[in-house]
């Protein structure tokens, strides 16, 4: 398969490339939230846990590089923004859902216990 460049780095598959638009422990989950209705930070924050404010902050800022989600600023006090996804972002969906299930597969067939039962 032959390389190729993009935006100064190159890349040795198209797998590579797809994987740096949606890879990673927080793309995905964030895609996945924004599928159905804009989401503002604080909501995407609250929905997705153990993510830090940093790392929220970076990972929208990476999915709005790549085209793959909008950022709307409205001009009000105190600031509002959303985020939504864009056509590109749409079409990562279903990639996430077959992700989603090939885990959930694995999970069953390593006898993990999921969701895990809280435990008091």
């Amino acid at each position: 398969m032959p390389e190729f460049f993009h935006d100064k780095k190159l890349y040795y598959t198209p797998i590579e490339f797809a994987i740096s638009h949606i890879g990673g422990t927080w793309k995905m989950p964030i895609l996945w939230r924004l599928q159905n209705s804009p989401q503002r930070f604080s909501e995407l924050k609250n929905d997705i846990p153990h993510i830090t404010d940093k790392m929220l902050t970076s990972q929208l800022r990476e999915l709005e590089s790549k085209g793959m989600i909008n950022r709307k600023v409205y001009a009000v006090v105190p600031p509002k923004v959303e985020y939504t996804l864009t056509e590109k972002g749409k079409k990562a969906i279903p990639v996430i859902e077959i992700i989603m299930k090939y885990g959930y597969e694995l999970i069953k067939e390593n006898g993990i216990d999921f969701p895990p039962e809280n435990k008091k």
